[in-house]
């Protein structure tokens, strides 16, 4: 997937969309999502049909969008206004359609929100799993799950490898964070044993540090928000982490103790992070505590660097922010790592942040 395509389009949305914020969905389908689906490689009329009929519910429906190859549809896109908020109806309409037509692809959006979804058979069972929601602003950092999307990945079936890559390393994830001190043990014990019940304290230390950095390395590969989540049906129940009542934008606070030194306030992951770090450099001598640069914990990239390049990789920070005093910030990663980056860097000051809002 070229992320420049990517960006390109998200650029041209969210202008479209800043425009015209209360666009109805016959407007968000021409100015919007014909663009989406072009990115994706899928063309109108050569491989996707408009309106097309499902049967769910005992009645006859028409999708959006189907993809389709070989006469036979692959995926559905069901659209809905700018103008309207994605529901749990909506979402079960498209579990519907994925169930009752064997499609195995769903992609359901108001050209602000994109969800992602593949149908699974299970034991027989036939399920939907979510497996992203992702903001229009954000899309350009999900590549994997875009790439599994595209028309050249699901002609050569290699939308499977990607989506089953992605599921497995979000298990290894979610293992890893809940098993870290038995891992970390075992680890304690295995080298103990060959070398010396003397080292046991600095072993667990660098066990329980290598284990943060694995589960790091795993997040930035998949660019996930969250574990797959099952829609509601006989056997299964999706759930929202994200309430109401929390603002839009993404929010952090730095904290020393209760009190609040600094709040910063973006609809962009990286301004704000930029922001936060430019902050702890000026006022609490950032820079001195990670010292020597680059700083590269525990990885081969470099996350803050005096010049815009990695050691290992020369273009690894190509999208970099630059910063006070001439420093530059690696901003190219998931939300997830983003706030672990930021947790890490205000630990160095003897400080602590706080997220809220979309984080």
């Amino acid at each position: 997937m070229e992320e420049d395509a990517v960006r390109a389009y998200v650029e041209r949305a969210k202008s479209v969309i800043d425009e015209s914020p209360q666009m109805d969905e016959a407007n968000t389908k021409a100015a919007l999502l014909r663009d989406f689906l072009d990115t994706l490689g899928w063309e109108i009329p050569a491989n996707t049909q408009l309106e097309y009929s499902v049967e769910a519910f005992g009645k006859t429906y028409k999708v959006d969008y189907a993809l389709v190859l070989e006469g036979t549809p692959v995926a559905f896109l069901e659209a809905k206004g700018v103008d309207t908020s994605l529901t749990e109806k909506h979402r079960e309409q498209l579990a519907a359609y994925l169930k009752n037509e064997d499609v195995n692809l769903g992609i359901l959006t108001n050209g602000k929100e994109y969800e992602f979804f593949r149908r699974q058979v299970v034991d027989s069972k036939v399920r939907i799993n979510e497996l992203a929601t992702v903001p229009l602003r954000d899309l350009t950092e999900r590549s994997s799950i875009l790439e599994a999307f595209t028309r050249g990945a699901i002609q050569t079936d290699e939308w499977v490898k990607i989506l089953d890559r992605i599921t497995e390393l979000q298990r290894a994830r979610t293992q890893l964070a809940n098993d870290k001190e038995t891992v970390a043990t075992e680890i304690v014990s295995a080298v103990t044993d060959e070398v010396s019940d003397a080292i046991s304290a600095q072993v667990e230390s660098e066990a329980k540090e290598m284990i943060d950095r694995l589960i790091e390395s795993i997040e930035t590969e998949i660019d996930a928000d969250k574990p797959a989540q099952h829609l509601p049906s006989e056997d299964a129940a999706r759930t929202s982490d994200i309430s109401e009542s929390v603002p839009n934008g993404y929010f952090v606070e730095v904290l020393n103790g209760d009190e609040t030194l600094a709040t910063f306030v973006s609809d962009n992951q990286s301004d704000v992070m930029a922001e936060c770090v430019d902050y702890l450099i000026e006022n609490h001598d950032l820079v001195d505590r990670i010292s020597p640069l680059p700083y590269v914990p525990g990885r081969n990239k470099a996350i803050i660097n005096s010049e815009p390049t990695s050691p290992h990789d020369p273009e690894a920070m190509r999208n970099s922010r630059a910063l006070t005093g001439g420093y530059f910030l690696d901003t190219h990663m998931n939300k997830r790592r983003k706030r672990r980056v930021l947790e890490r860097l205000a630990e160095k000051c003897g400080l602590a942040v706080e997220f809220d809002g979309s984080w």
